[in-house]
Order: C-alpha cells, then sequence, then structure tokens
C-alpha cells in the first residue's frame, strides 16, 4: 500500500471501545496515493502570493519545472492581477492560471482565504500537483471574461496524481449561461483524487474522457464532497474507472454519477436526497457498469428503462465488481450529511473525517506538513460536551421579518434568525465561563450565502476567528468571556442562521 508524505502528517487515530480498534481518517485516501503517490511540492521553498501573476512568477522563478514548490495563495485572483510569465521553468497565461508542463508544485490557500474569481485552473502535461483549501467561482467558456474553456479546474494531456482537496467549486449556471464544467479529466489524465470538496450550482459536476474515443483516463477517486444543485455529471464516465465513496448528493437535477461505454463505478456509503436518476448510463444505449453498496437513497426519482436512458435504480443492485487497491474507513452513509457539511469546501481548517463519523481537525495550510503560514485554523476542530449556549441569551444588530435572536439558541435548527438585509451581528450573551469553540449552522438550503465574517469577543472587541465560507467547527484557544457576537460582513443573500452553538472542549 502507498501512503504518501501529506498522510504520515495528517493521522488521527480514535479508539474504539475496549478492542482499542484504530479508524484510519477518510483523508488522503484515494487512487492519488497510487502510481508513487502525490507529495505536490514537499520538501520545496515555501512563497506566499497574492496575485496570479505572482503564481505564475513563483513557477517561473524555479530552477527547473521539477522543482518543488508550495505556493501559498491569500486573496481574491482574476483578470485584473493575473498576466504572463515567463521563463525556462513555466509555461504560463494570461487568462488562466496555468500549471503546464510542471510537476512536484503544491497550491493552497491560507490565512482569509485564497478565491480564483472568474479565473479557472488549468493542469495541462503535468504531474504531482496539489490543489487545496481554495475557491473557485464563475469561470466561463463564453460570454466575459473567458478562462479555462469554462472549467473551474480543468486536467487534460498527459496528467497524472493530482490531488483536489478540500475546494469549493461553483458556477452560476449552466452552458447556456456560458459556463461548463467545475472539475474536468480527458485526454490521458489518471491518479486523481477529488475529495472534501463542495461542487454547486452547475450545469455540469465533470466528466473523466471528454468522447468516446477518449480512452485511457483514470482511474479516479471522489470522497466526501457535497455536489449541490448540479444538473448532471457528478462524474460523466468514459471507459474509466471511478470510486465514489461518502459523497452528499443534493438536488441532482436531470442525473448524476454517469457511466457509460464501458465506464465503471464503485459507489457506497454515499447518501443522495431530493434527485433525479442519481446513478445509471444516461443519454447513450453503450452501456457502463456499477458496484453499489450501503447508499442512501433519499427521495430518489428514478426515470424508467428506455432508450439512451438506464437508470441503475429504483433499487440499484451491482452489475460488476471493483477492488479498491488503498486503504481506506468509509463512514456510515446516514452520517454523511452532517460530516460532508462540517469538513468540504475550503475554508473549513482542511477538517475531515475519521471514519467513524467524527470530525478531526485537519492538517496546517502549508500544504507539505511544515506551518510556515502564520494562518489561523479557523474550523478543524470538533466538539464535545453540552452546547453552552442552550442556558444562554441571544440578540443581535437586527432581524428579518418573521425571525427571532432566540432561534439560535433553542436547539431546532428548522429555526433561525436573518438579519435585515445581508449583514449583521447575532449574539449568544450571560456566558460568563470559558470557551473554545462555536459551530454556526445555516439553515438547510442557504448554506454558503455569508461571503464573509468574524467571530468577536464582545467583551473586550478582539476577533477569534474570520473566514470567507462558514466551517463546521471554529476552534480557537481557550477564552473567558459573557458575551460572543457572530458578525456577517458580506453574502451573496440573506442569511439564516439556525443555531449558534457554544462549546468547551
Amino acid at each position: 500500500m502507498m501512503i504518501d508524505k501529506q498522510f504520515k502528517h495528517t493521522i488521527v487515530a480514535s479508539v474504539i471501545s475496549s478492542l482499542a480498534w484504530v479508524a484510519l481518517p477518510s483523508f488522503a485516501n484515494g487512487f492519488h496515493t497510487e502510481n508513487g503517490g502525490t507529495t505536490g511540492g514537499d520538501g520545496g521553498q515555501v512563497v506566499r502570493t497574492t496575485t496570479g501573476t505572482q503564481i505564475h512568477a513563483a513557477l517561473c522563478n524555479r530552477v527547473s519545472s521539477d522543482t518543488p514548490i508550495t505556493i501559498q495563495v491569500e486573496g481574491t485572483i482574476n483578470y485584473g492581477n493575473t498576466s504572463k510569465v515567463s521563463g525556462p521553468s513555466c509555461n504560463t497565461a494570461a487568462d488562466k492560471i496555468e500549471l503546464k508542463n510542471i510537476s512536484n508544485v503544491t497550491l493552497i490557500g491560507v490565512g482569509q482565504g485564497a478565491l480564483f474569481d472568474e479565473l479557472g485552473i488549468h493542469i495541462r502535461s503535468s504531474s504531482n500537483i496539489i490543489i487545496r483549501n481554495v475557491h473557485v467561482r464563475n469561470v466561463k467558456k463564453s460570454g466575459f471574461p473567458t478562462s479555462n474553456g469554462g472549467d473551474a479546474i480543468g486536467m487534460e494531456k498527459d496528467v497524472s496524481n493530482v490531488w483536489v482537496d478540500h475546494v469549493t467549486l461553483e458556477a452560476s449556471g449552466g452552458e447556456s449561461d456560458g459556463y461548463d464544467a467545475l472539475v474536468d479529466m480527458k485526454n490521458d489524465t489518471k491518479y486523481v483524487t477529488v475529495s472534501y470538496s463542495i461542487l454547486r450550482n452547475s450545469g455540469r459536476g465533470g466528466l473523466v474522457g471528454s468522447s468516446d474515443s477518449d480512452d485511457n483516463n483514470g482511474p479516479v477517486t471522489f470522497h466526501h464532497n457535497y455536489y449541490e444543485n448540479i444538473n448532471s455529471r457528478t462524474p460523466l464516465l468514459r471507459h474509466a474507472t471511478a470510486h465514489s465513496y461518502n459523497n452528499y448528493y443534493d438536488g441532482l437535477i436531470s442525473s448524476g454519477m454517469n457511466p457509460r461505454i464501458g465506464g465503471k463505478i464503485k459507489a457506497e456509503n454515499n447518501y443522495v436526497k431530493d434527485s433525479k436518476d442519481p446513478l445509471g448510463t444516461f443519454y447513450t444505449n453503450d452501456m457502463g457498469f456499477w458496484d453499489v453498496s450501503g447508499n442512501i437513497w433519499n427521495n430518489v426519482r428514478w426515470s424508467n428503462d428506455g432508450n439512451k436512458v438506464h437508470p441503475a435504480g429504483p433499487n440499484p443492485v451491482s452489475t460488476t465488481s471493483i477492488g479498491i487497491p488503498y486503504q481506506y474507513q468509509p463512514d456510515q452513509a446516514s452520517c454523511v450529511p452532517a460530516i460532508v457539511m462540517a469538513t468540504a469546501g475550503a475554508d473549513k481548517g482542511l477538517a475531515v473525517s475519521d471514519g467513524r463519523c467524527h470530525v478531526t481537525p485537519g492538517d496546517d495550510h502549508s500544504g507539505n506538513g511544515n506551518d510556515n503560514g502564520g494562518d489561523q485554523d479557523n474550523g478543524g476542530g470538533s466538539t464535545s460536551g453540552s452546547n453552552l449556549a442552550l442556558n444562554a441569551g441571544a440578540d443581535g444588530s437586527s432581524k428579518g421579518n418573521g425571525t427571532s435572536y432566540g432561534n439560535v439558541t433553542d436547539g431546532d435548527s428548522s429555526s433561525y434568525w436573518s438579519p435585515r438585509g445581508t449583514t449583521g451581528t447575532i449574539s449568544v450573551k450571560r456566558l460568563n465561563q470559558t470557551i473554545n469553540a462555536v459551530r454556526i449552522i445555516e439553515l438547510s438550503g442557504t448554506q454558503g450565502t455569508v461571503t464573509s465574517w468574524s467571530l468577536v469577543n464582545h467583551d473586550d472587541g478582539a476577533t477569534l476567528a474570520s473566514g470567507n465560507s462558514i466551517p463546521g467547527v471554529i476552534s480557537f484557544p481557550n477564552t473567558n468571556l459573557d458575551k460572543i457576537s457572530f458578525v456577517i460582513h458580506s453574502a451573496s443573500g440573506t442569511p439564516a442562521i439556525a443555531e449558534f452553538e457554544v462549546y468547551k472542549n
């Protein structure tokens, strides 16, 4: 079994019962650990960047195209600050983040987060690449500006050993709106893992194999990802083999996992909700195959089998058997929604599952096991003990019609508080004790609305944590206070906070 160097830095064991059984964290598991493993820039120089041009310069300033490097990114990367940089160790472009003809690179968001706004990340003819803790949104293939063929992350032509982890990828529509896919792999792309990531609001999740003749891609692993409001392709597989486990599929509109023309997928312990045709062969009669076990299908609509429509349901059974070469410990499907919502996406502190339905801290943000970033971990922890907010009070800056401050401390995640508008403050008061963690739970269906926040000790005005999206758990040093405030600085719509939980771990 191949275990990459990053995994060695992040093993978290939990002892279960008197048998002292040690769980393997569902962390760096996937096909990227095969074929020699994926270590990215481990052992190389660490460079901090705040523009796309600086990212390209960091690649171009290396001694050679395979000199290891970790590129830390903070801030918004867009057309205005991204230009082509030339050099013997790089091959960059002005309209995308170009990882071309290179190897041994880690690209990781740090500090207040890394947002690639309307600018895609393109991996071409490259190997041993890690992309972690970044947010990529609204990459277009038509309209303005265009980037990366409309893919948030695209891999093509002789690409191998890529790990995409804890990223948020989103669009604002489908092909007719100018967008393509969130993550595409084609033309000899092999040994890839996409883990602990959010893919939302897109016509296409992604594909492995761009045409029926593109038959040399994969294998690929997808685990602990959240697919929300996706029309199709989660993923589309042509010829390739994929392993999909512990993913949360929420609102698949037309179809989901779509192996075809010999493609195969092992789908296990996933949770699928409010979706149509989440597994099968669609839009062709060239069949694919599936190996299914442990999945939960909640309010799933299955089409009748017909011409170019071959759903696996309504009672999915395996049509093949797929062996997995790496070691992994899947969570039970029943806890997948909670685990995935607490861990998936950028700015979640790289939190992971322990394989037994518990959230554990992630590794540091440097991407190579060394704390070189100096940034604050805003959410890698778990909670223990009682929710102290249940015995406290609440107030805030304003409240929208029909909402109440007290709704965030009532233990009911169906009631909520909203501000009047897109910004505001909600506070838990009368604590008068030491705390070190909170959990902010957004109303179901509104996750991701908040785009900038801070957690403030109301007693002295000190900022305890901040971020661009709300992590599952926000951890901070022991702090004695009476009142703590969650301040929403910006949001894409009206926020809805269902619970503001407070803990002393």
